[in-house]
């Protein structure tokens, strides 16, 4: 046998934060933690907020069908967001060099996800017949959202929500 020297055992302490897309597909997967605490609002889509710890926020949300974000960002927080049942779509604006252009995700099913990092702005919507529910892992915790309109010069922003 040999020894491992003290200084190479990994510690809590020294644990890097696991990358947002690993803790919603693992939340995901764990649905006595969640199924619980799951609703559904016929006005708007739901969230509820699962975990923070120092490195990460949780959510848990769900959507009926015809339920949409607006088109936003993350303020400057990086994640990703995984589906756990029915079918979301995603559209995404990205810089073509002279304007933002919005760009048709196909749709998510179950157990596809998506990361985004500060730069992205996206919308979300359930378009299907059925509800959807998808987890959303923050970085850090996110603080705002910005909203924007898609217009023939590019984005504008119309406002900016605070969590």
């Amino acid at each position: 046998m040999f020894a491992v020297p003290p200084n190479t055992v990994v510690l809590p302490s020294q644990q890097a934060a696991a990358h947002p897309v690993r803790v919603a597909m693992a939340t995901a997967a764990d649905r006595a933690s969640w199924a619980p605490l799951l609703r559904y609002d016929p006005d708007q889509r739901w969230a509820g907020l699962l975990a923070r710890t120092e490195h990460h926020e949780v959510w848990l949300l769900s959507w009926l069908p015809g339920q949409r974000t607006a088109l936003h960002d993350h303020g400057g927080a990086i994640g990703a967001f995984t589906v756990v049942n029915g079918i979301l779509t995603e559209r995404v604006a990205r810089r073509d060099g002279h304007a933002e252009r919005i760009e048709v995700i196909q749709p998510l099913s179950a157990g596809a996800s998506r990361v985004f990092g500060p730069d992205y702005v996206h919308e979300v919507s359930n378009e299907g017949p059925d509800p959807a529910v998808s987890v959303h892992v923050y970085r850090r915790e996110r603080r705002e959202m910005n909203e924007y309109v898609h217009e023939a010069t590019g984005l504008r922003r119309t406002g900016r929500r605070r969590w």
